[in-house]
């Protein structure tokens, strides 16, 4: 049974895919598109030197280009915020009216704090819910 080169390329995709899957070597994805590109170049009439050639330019460049930046998203770690940082943006509920003078007490994470407004002119009594914009030593400023 004589079969044409391009499917043979077809085949050999399907197998580096299947090994992708297994060993989640992103290196085996680049090498499949490379026989696909390979099996195109084939059933388009490239003889074997062509096919043999698409193949390896296709995977080469895609190692050498897509790899670095697969490697580089891998190895970013998502920020965890810590500390006051982690207070930013939380809601808090006013247990002293807080204004512009820093004067004001706010319960937030479970603790209370020494809070003021952000904007001089705004006030909040006890009982309302505030949004913490930063930490100011230790002074929450809310809004």
């Amino acid at each position: 049974m004589n079969m044409d080169a391009w499917l043979w390329w077809l085949i050999g995709a399907a197998v580096l895919g299947v090994a992708l899957v297994v060993t989640t070597m992103p290196e085996l994805g680049m090498l499949a598109v490379g026989a696909l590109a390979a099996a195109l170049a084939s059933y388009l009439g490239g003889g074997l030197v062509t096919q043999v050639l698409v193949f390896a330019a296709v995977s080469a460049a895609l190692i050498v280009v897509v790899r670095p930046i697969a490697a580089r998203h891998r190895s970013q770690r998502p920020q965890l915020a810590s500390g006051v940082d982690a207070l930013r943006g939380r809601q808090a509920v006013v247990v002293e009216r807080v204004d512009g003078s820093g004067d004001g007490r706010i319960k937030l994470a479970g603790e209370i704090w020494s809070a003021r407004a952000l904007d001089a002119g705004a006030s909040f009594e006890p009982g309302q819910q505030v949004d913490v914009v930063e930490i100011d030593g230790a002074t929450a400023v809310v809004m």
